[in-house]
Order: structure tokens, then sequence, then C-alpha cells
């Protein structure tokens, strides 16, 4: 049976064998301090388990602070994540920055390989525990955060071409969770689409042509994939059985994949 489950108000619908095992894995790193990434592909719910982590923690009482890596402006990504002091004018400076924000809990980088060369610098120095100095400040500054990264890119091949420090690699990567893509955990698909279609607020029925569909689908953008496909054909189904014709035509003529 599905188990349903909400960190930090995101819902987890988990009935696969191989989700079990990755949240069984998150609560056996949660208590520890050590950073952590979490990799996978685009879709397949990588903050969930960030949140998961956070969750089960210590720190679950405390600050979590979800940074999006590539929508930080070049511009301020400095200031964004460790402050910013403007000695001419202090009245109108907000110095604190993202770390700050998150001492003594969690903060959670979503695409770190997205961050440029000297912001991967100072992490790595903020992951070695060293005090950092805000942007035109003096006073050191030190924090307890616990940092939770994710990728959906090779970061090993980023590292060999020179975009990516290799002691920031293999300092995130003494701690991995790898989510494996929907089409490997194919017990959830089901599941996740009738969460989905509840979510709308109508009781749809799944026909087994349809179950048989979803199932046979590759899936190449996941659950997020998942999500609009069935909250469309849910918007286009006007009786109580949600059918083939509701479906894409590529997922009407899906096979079984081998995965």
């Amino acid at each position: 049976m599905a188990e349903l489950a909400e960190f930090l108000g995101c819902p987890a619908v988990v009935n696969s064998p191989e989700m079990r095992l990755v949240l069984d894995r998150v609560k056996r790193l949660a208590p520890l301090n050590s950073a952590v990434l979490i990799t996978g592909e685009i879709g397949t719910g990588k903050e969930l388990v960030a949140r998961a982590l956070h969750h089960f923690s210590p720190r679950s009482n405390q600050a979590w602070v979800d940074v999006s890596c590539p929508a930080l402006p070049l511009h301020r990504a400095e200031s964004e994540l460790f402050g910013q002091e403007d000695q001419r004018h202090p009245k109108f400076c907000s110095p604190e920055g993202l770390f700050e924000f998150a001492n003594r809990g969690t903060i959670f980088l979503h695409e770190v390989g997205e961050l440029d060369a000297p912001m991967q610098t100072r992490l790595l120095l903020v992951l070695d525990g060293a005090a950092y100095c805000r942007p035109g400040g003096s006073r050191q500054i030190s924090v307890d955060v616990r940092v939770v990264a994710a990728t959906s890119q090779d970061l090993r091949s980023k590292v060999e071409e020179g975009s990516f420090r290799a002691d920031l690699y293999y300092r995130l990567t003494q701690l991995q969770l790898p989510v494996p893509a929907l089409r490997e955990r194919r017990s959830d698909i089901v599941p996740l689409a009738r969460y989905f279609l509840d979510r709308q607020g109508i009781s749809h029925v799944l026909t087994p042509e349809v179950e048989a569909a979803l199932l046979a689908y590759h899936w190449p953008g996941n659950i997020r994939q998942l999500r609009y496909v069935v909250t469309n054909a849910g918007a286009r189904c006007a009786g109580p059985d949600l059918r083939l014709e509701h479906l894409p035509a590529e997922l009407q003529r899906s096979r079984p994949y081998d995965c």
C-alpha cells in the first residue's frame, strides 16, 4: 500500500521498494552533521528528499533555507549567500546572508553545479567550518549549518573539464543519496497519478488501459512530467473514468519500457 507522508509541507507518495530504501537511508543520514549530495535526473524529487533529511534531523525545529543556485543573480550571488555590509549607508543595508539565516538549521543548495568558481570556493570554506567576512565587512562570521546539495548534472565530468572544484566535489560526495528515475520505480507511478488526480478534487478512475499506458511510458521528465500529464488529462475528462483518449499521443502509443 502506498504511504503518504509530508516533509516541511511537501507531500510524498511512496510505494516502491526503491523509494522506501531511499527514505531508510535518509533516516540513517539525517542525524549527522556532514554535507549530503543528492543526485538524480530533473523531476525525480530531490527537493523532497532534502526536506526529509531536515525533517528527520535534530535540526528539524530550526531554520530550513531553500536556495536555487541557477536563480541566484550573478552580480548578487555572494551577498545573497553571505550577506553584505555597506559602511557608507549602514541604515539601508540588511547584512545577513542566507547562510546566517540558516544558522543551526539546514541550507539546501539546489543544482549546486551551477555555482561559479568564487562561490564554490566560499562554499568549501563554510563546509570546512571556517569563519568568513561579509562582502564589504571585516567582522568574521561563524555559522553552524548543515549543507544539503542536489544536482542533476555529472559533477565528476565538470571536475574533469575544470568547471567544478575537485576538492569541493570530494567534500560534497562523502555522503551521497541517489534518487532513482521514475522509470526505475514503476510501482510509484499509479499511486502518484491517483494522488495528482485527487489534488484536483475530482475522483476520476484510472481505467486498466490508462494504467498500462502510464506504466509502459519511459517518463523522461519523471514526476514533474507525470503531474503535468495527469493534471491535464483530468481537466479534459468529463466523466468518471479517465480513458486512454485523454492522454497525450505519445502515451497512447507507448509500449512496455525496458529500463
